[in-house]
């Protein structure tokens, strides 16, 4: 894999070059290289799966090298807030985790002392320095549920309280209720009450469990 073919175009896919761009390519060819997979995006992409632990400038690096996404169920994100990455073949049971190290600044900063752009001269370094100096890696073991796999979605259930669907083994089981997340721990929005902008259909249960026919509120303009 050509480093500076797969730096272009990752940048072209974030927008812009930087730092972390640098970062997430030369993680993810470091990793790919530990598991044994050379062709991530063609011949190996059924049997890659990548877990990300940052949602910063490495994440679209490691997408755009890696070709594993969210939307493909290739690309796990675990929001821990560590510039990591967890590179795993399912093939052979290989996964490697790779973290930058924080002395990697440091480091830069003597290959290239003086310089006028601080931002420009860790980019700089950053691309020659060897992975020593930018990584920590080590064999890990990782253990994956088959709902998380790649394919058609195993489930499909609706929620006791919201009524919303939820797929993939994702429902809660709480004193016999099946709950979404949402439901059960708390959501990470609020419904805004008689809103004349929404849009929504409301669902009433039975206590015995059967859904009653619901009603479409719409307000038109």
């Amino acid at each position: 894999m050509d480093f500076e073919t797969l730096l272009n175009e990752s940048s072209k896919i974030h927008g812009h070059l930087c730092p972390g761009q640098v970062l997430g390519v030369r993680m993810s060819i470091l990793g790919l290289q530990e598991i044994g997979v050379s062709d991530p995006r063609g011949a190996d992409r059924k049997k890659l799966i990548v877990f990300v632990e940052m949602d910063r400038c490495a994440t679209d690096a490691v997408q755009s090298v890696t070709g594993c996404t969210l939307g493909h169920r290739t690309m796990k994100f675990f929001d821990y807030g560590k510039m990591a990455a967890t590179f795993f073949n399912l093939e052979s049971g290989r996964a490697v985790r790779v973290l930058a190290r924080e002395k990697s600044r440091d480091r830069a900063k003597e290959l290239l002392p003086g310089h006028a752009d601080v931002h420009k001269a860790q980019l700089e370094a950053y691309k020659v320095m060897a992975d020593e100096d930018l990584f920590d890696w080590r064999p890990v073991t990782v253990e994956l549920d088959v709902a998380d796999m790649p394919g058609r979605p195993l489930s499909r259930v609706r929620c006791d309280r919201c009524g919303e669907h939820v797929q993939d083994c994702r429902e809660v089981r709480i004193d016999g209720a099946t709950l979404c997340r949402a439901c059960a721990h708390g959501a990470y929005f609020r419904t805004i009450e008689n809103d004349p902008d929404s849009c929504h259909r409301e669902h009433r249960v039975h206590r015995d469990g059967r859904q009653q026919p619901s009603s479409h509120k719409r307000t038109l303009p």
